[in-house]
């Protein structure tokens, strides 16, 4: 029987009742996303709570949404997120994205999004919700996400490589624009496995670069290692 919770150096994410566990897709996002001057944060499709509870590790001023539309896995991160020490500044609603219209507009905006899009479903319900993009489509994300921003607001995700372009592309029907890229490789000699982007509705460069998570002999990178490091007790 697997761990019911996954230690991180400041706080424990209990997992036993989300569909999705702790993964390292969620981990580099809540260390990658840019949360300098935050005051308002939504983390949509939240699960287990880890990004938010990143997310406020990282930023001690701002008050952090979570909406999921899974219920146990709602009552599971409130759970977490109360054992937590920024419990005071969080919260966690339990509906759909897009029936949330709160009274803020939000400086960031953060989601590790369903990343199945045409594949076989499994039998598990949940387990699909949280995997497949039926009920949180890169177009819904995008659409609601614009009209929830603050003007100066951005939208970060993660996504696997070959969904990049598409994500890209629904982002700009949408007048929010790629203005930061990192493509996540295993290693120097594997295909780029995941990429890291953030959006926001100003035009301007968009800055790119690599992350490689191991070197060719199996070894944690400096680059990785100073990401995760305040997060992972092994780092």
């Amino acid at each position: 029987m697997s761990n019911p919770y996954f230690r991180f150096k400041q706080f424990v994410i209990y997992q036993d009742n989300c569909a999705m566990k702790v993964g390292t897709d969620g981990v580099l996002l809540g260390a990658w996303t840019n949360v300098t001057g935050a005051r308002q944060i939504l983390d949509v499709g939240t699960g287990t709570g880890l990004i938010s509870l990143q997310l406020a590790q990282r930023n001690p001023y701002a008050h952090i949404t979570a909406v999921e539309i899974d219920e146990p896995a709602a009552v599971q991160a409130t759970e977490n997120i109360n054992r937590s020490n920024w419990k005071n500044r969080m919260e966690v609603i339990c509906c759909h994205f897009k029936d949330y219209f709160p009274k803020v507009k939000y400086d960031v905006i953060v989601s590790n999004p369903p990343y199945f899009m045409n594949d076989l479903k499994c039998p598990d319900s949940r387990r699909n919700t949280a995997r497949h993009a039926q009920d949180l489509s890169y177009d819904l994300l995008f659409r609601h996400s614009s009209h929830l921003l603050a003007p100066q607001g951005t939208v970060s995700i993660i996504v696997p490589a070959e969904l990049a372009s598409i994500a890209i592309d629904t982002a700009w029907s949408h007048e929010l624009h790629l203005f930061r890229r990192t493509n996540v490789y295993t290693s120097p000699k594997k295909k780029c496995k995941r990429v890291l982007m953030s959006f926001k509705s100003l035009q301007g460069p968009c800055t790119i670069d690599n992350l490689y998570i191991e070197t060719e002999n199996h070894e944690y990178t400096d680059n990785y290692i100073a990401l995760t490091r305040d997060f992972y007790l092994k780092m």
